[in-house]
């Protein structure tokens, strides 16, 4: 791993898109923010889809559970546009039946549906905990807080395996992560929360920002090879090519996949907010 040398595009782009991001979060009403998330979660969820559907035939199939995904993400925002188990029924059936219209074979109608289906919820359900945390009292910090944290842990892990990484952590899932990128992920994450702290979110405290750093880099740890192992299946080495140096949409959000609902979860199950 030592030797390999830092891609620029990865910087150029973070230096494009933190101020932006700041600013829509910080200074712009939340729909702002569902705007974002919706586009980013059809953008990844796209991706995903072509992972299994490689042909024209399955574009209705792929627009229906991409409308899911934006219902899934609506009701998420606007809790009372209609009762959330009604909303997930309506999906699940919408989404299952639409195999028995597909020109697709029959052979396929079971793991074409358990894709659709699971794609909806891996990518959807996942990012919508984005919107609940922004929903909750001091939201925007909170959000920005998870962000800088997340993509700390991330870039953290990235510049220490690039730099000094030799021990492989997941070699068959993973070749290019190392035990060297973790601990700098973790040590990275653990500033980045203190950052947060004293910069914009004082309500926590030196604990949970340790905490926090070293759940959400272990969450995005895990999001990150879950994601690897699905493209190893597929056969793809990236979901796409829509950010410079960084692959596609799903590359890009599949830490923020995993560590979105397990933050959501720690603020409001164990700190209480």
């Amino acid at each position: 791993m030592t030797g390999k040398r830092v891609d620029s595009q990865r910087v150029y782009a973070a230096l494009v898109f933190l101020p932006l991001f700041y600013f829509l979060v910080r200074y712009l009403p939340p729909i702002a923010l569902f705007a974002l998330v919706v586009a980013a979660a059809l953008l990844a969820l796209a991706e995903f889809y072509r992972f299994h559907f490689r042909d024209a035939s399955a574009s209705i199939a792929m627009g229906l559970g991409l409308g899911s995904a934006g219902l899934l993400l609506a009701s998420l925002q606007w809790p009372g546009l209609a009762p959330e188990r009604a909303v997930f029924f309506v999906i699940l059936v919408a989404l299952l039946t639409s195999r028995l219209f597909s020109s697709r074979g029959l052979k396929q109608s079971l793991v074409d549906s358990a894709v659709l289906v699971f794609g909806v919820l891996y990518v959807g359900l996942t990012l919508g905990h984005l919107l609940l945390t922004r929903a909750l009292d001091g939201g925007e910090y909170l959000i920005l807080f998870l962000f800088l944290v997340t993509w700390a842990g991330d870039s953290g892990a990235y510049y220490a395996g690039v730099s000094l990484g030799s021990r492989q952590l997941a070699p068959v899932i993973s070749p290019n992560k190392t035990v060297e990128g973790l601990i700098g992920g973790f040590a990275l994450a653990l500033v980045a929360a203190w950052a947060g702290r004293m910069w914009f979110l004082p309500s926590f405290s030196v604990p949970e920002c340790v905490a926090t750093g070293v759940l959400l880099t272990a969450a995005g740890l895990l999001g990150d090879l879950t994601e690897s192992a699905m493209k190893r299946s597929a056969s793809v080495k990236d979901s796409g090519m829509l950010i410079p140096g960084h692959g596609g949409m799903l590359d890009r959000l599949d830490s923020l996949m995993f560590t979105a609902p397990v933050f959501y979860y720690y603020v409001t199950l164990v700190k209480g907010m």
